[in-house]
């Protein structure tokens, strides 16, 4: 790799940390200066703009939370354990999220709601990219004889998203993974009550 896409890099990886924890908004180039220890002409040597630092910001902190999705399901053979999976990444997110400052999703999509549409595109693409890998498995599972025949995929995916993300938001907001954790116990029984085919 060469030096300049190097530094490129260091500033992406860096400026990630800084964007999921300060936020857009609360994120200036003086902290992205201070942080990496590039000048402000070396850092627009590198980038047009602070938006384009925090798109490829973002999508460098998805794709790592992508790949610990992935490899968390990988090391299980059921379908329902590969959907609690993608709890178990988030199971400490108070002490030891997949990135610093939490989901870069859901704090992204957030703070850009209704102030940064290029952001909230970016968030809505990684929501999209998480629900199709959980529908993937839902279909996987259905296909096997695990689920039933009748489940339907993308609400079975929906659900699931939506008790990841809500337990990681009340986790961090009191600073306690008991809302993971029994978001996690209750997934876990739907899955055994509901979805899973009876012999």
């Amino acid at each position: 790799m060469k030096k300049g896409d190097r530094t490129r890099e260091n500033i992406i990886m860096k400026s990630a940390a800084i964007f999921n924890q300060k936020g857009y908004a609360g994120t200036s180039l003086n902290d992205i200066i201070a942080d990496t220890g590039i000048k402000k002409g070396g850092i627009y040597r590198h980038f047009a703009s602070k938006d384009d630092i925090a798109l490829e910001a973002y999508n460098y902190a998805a794709s790592l939370v992508n790949r610990r999705f992935s490899e968390a399901a990988d090391q299980e053979q059921s379908a329902s354990g590969r959907l609690i999976a993608f709890f178990r990444v988030y199971e400490d997110v108070v002490h030891n999220p997949p990135f610093i400052g939490g989901c870069p999703m859901q704090n992204t999509a957030v703070e850009s709601d209704d102030t940064h549409s290029e952001l909230r595109n970016r968030a809505r693409q990684g929501m999209h990219t998480a629900l199709d890998m959980m529908k993937s498995i839902i279909r996987d599972g259905i296909k096997a004889g695990e689920f039933k025949e009748d489940l339907d995929p993308d609400a079975l995916a929906s659900f699931a998203f939506s008790l990841l993300e809500g337990g990681i938001l009340l986790s961090k907001l009191d600073g306690d993974n008991r809302h993971m954790l029994m978001n996690i116990t209750s997934f876990s029984s739907y899955l055994q009550q509901c979805c899973l085919k009876t012999s």
